[in-house]
């Protein structure tokens, strides 16, 4: 095995590998329970059976979904103890907590409601399952919420203090929990999510309309999904930008990499494209604008922006992956923009459902949620490099005792295994989307036990006495 290959690289590619798949997933169902949840609402409210038609098609896939986040978030928990012993038992006193509260607040709302919502349409009243809808969105939110205070603390950490052994203790509980970059990542990630439902569902209901104009359930899906793109993306924007500002006051070296800077200079050009050099200390064949990215990231044309060269090159995090992470991110959260813009266009012409490229342009861009997602990731825990707890604890310091061929092994094993399972799990859900929604559509199926322990009784035991 390569030298470069060492123990701590191996279990930085192995948690970056299962991250990846484990993102996409709740990132989804935190969107697709708040859809869900106005769909239902809608039906109620209105009485048109389109929104519980358009309910129970997308319930089906949410449960899968759901499924899937689970499934691959409880892997997560595993390798902090195995790759990373270190980290865990430096930061446990404050993230072993903040990560019980996610499982005491949203996981047990989520499990206690989903059952009722998934299966009890026929066995409770409309109201209480629309409450229990309702309860599961909520859970996904405060899932979100505490994990992202558990990243956001790693990011910038507060309410802190160090006890005689090296561990991190908490003093202020409030401060730990909102730190200063929370705000910004919880609007951000939960806006990502709400975008990147709204574009697989514009996506799925454009690829039926192309097959059927008339199909209702498709054209209320389409029209949801395409309000929410051009409302929902410029303000995403607008909340990136914060972000941005955010990390320039407490991550000036990540924003250094995600502009390609190497110098401090004032009246920095924003950099739109080029290729970074870490060697050489520069962007090769930039293509600029000048002074434009002092005033994004100072609302300054001269404002001053701190170059990687004010930081020693083993505390830069790696620069081109940043850079091209951040456009990824940031080009796409354009096109979604303009796609949201030109569905207004096209919705002030009313031919919002007959135009042909408006539907296939919304069809191509129905994974840019997840792509723009997982580039948003990359860029947030790459520049964070070279630490795992932002100034205080390395990466190097913070993996476990292992030997590199034991965390390559295990990393293959996650190569295989993940790809099998989850991959049918994805077809599954391609199925599913692949068919057109129908009225009289069926929810996920209620012939199962009503048991929850116990014999459930046989057919031959429910026949009727003679």
């Amino acid at each position: 095995m390569p030298d470069y290959f060492d123990a701590v690289l191996l279990a930085r590619i192995q948690f970056a590998f299962t991250i990846s798949f484990h993102i996409v997933f709740p990132a989804f169902s935190i969107g697709l329970a708040s859809y869900l949840a106005v769909l239902e609402g809608l039906w109620l409210y209105t009485k048109r059976d389109v929104y519980l038609q358009s309910f129970r098609y997308w319930m089906k896939i949410f449960a899968v979904v759901f499924g899937m986040g689970v499934v691959s978030g409880i892997v997560m928990s595993y390798q902090f103890g195995t790759n990373w012993s270190v980290f865990s038992d430096k930061t446990g006193p404050i993230l072993g907590p903040l990560m019980a509260y996610e499982v005491l607040s949203a996981f047990f709302l989520e499990a206690g409601f989903l059952g009722v919502m998934l299966f009890g349409m026929n066995k409770v009243g409309p109201r209480l399952h629309f409450f229990a809808t309702v309860m599961v969105a909520v859970g996904t939110f405060f899932s979100a919420f505490w994990i992202l205070s558990v990243n956001s603390w790693m990011q910038t950490p507060a309410g802190y203090g160090i006890n005689e052994v090296g561990q991190f203790i908490p003093v202020d509980w409030w401060a730990a929990v909102f730190n200063p970059s929370f705000p910004y990542r919880l609007v951000h990630m939960l806006l990502a999510a709400y975008l990147t439902t709204a574009f697989v569902v514009g996506g799925v209901a454009a690829w039926h309309l192309l097959r059927d104009r008339g199909n209702e359930a498709a054209r209320v899906m389409f029209s949801m999904a395409m309000w929410m793109a051009a409302i929902v993306a410029p303000i995403q924007i607008f909340a990136g930008d914060l972000h941005g500002l955010n990390t320039l006051e407490y991550q000036p070296a990540k924003v250094a990499a995600m502009e390609g800077h190497f110098e401090t200079q004032k009246g920095a050009p924003l950099i739109l494209f080029g290729i970074p050099d870490q060697e050489a200390e520069e962007v090769r064949f930039a293509i600029q604008i000048p002074k434009l990215g002092s005033f994004i990231l100072t609302h300054d044309w001269n404002g001053e922006i701190r170059g990687l060269k004010e930081w020693a090159p083993e505390d830069r995090p790696n620069v081109p992956i940043v850079f091209w992470s951040f456009r990824i991110m940031v080009g796409l959260g354009v096109l979604m923009m303009l796609l949201g813009a030109w569905s207004l266009y096209q919705r002030y012409r009313r031919k919002l459902f007959e135009n042909d490229l408006l539907l296939r342009a919304a069809i191509v861009m129905a994974p840019s949620g997840f792509i723009a997602i997982l580039a948003g990731w990359v860029t947030t825990e790459v520049g964070r490099q070279p630490y795992t707890v932002y100034g205080l604890l390395r990466t190097a310091d913070s993996v476990s005792p292992v030997d590199a061929p034991a965390v390559a092994l295990s990393l293959l094993a996650f190569v295989v295994v993940y790809f099998t399972v989850f991959g049918a799990g994805v077809y599954y859900v391609l199925k599913l989307m692949s068919h057109a929604p129908h009225p009289g559509e069926s929810g996920p199926s209620e012939n199962k036990p009503i048991r929850a322990a116990g014999i459930t009784p046989g057919p031959a035991q429910n026949q009727p006495a003679e």
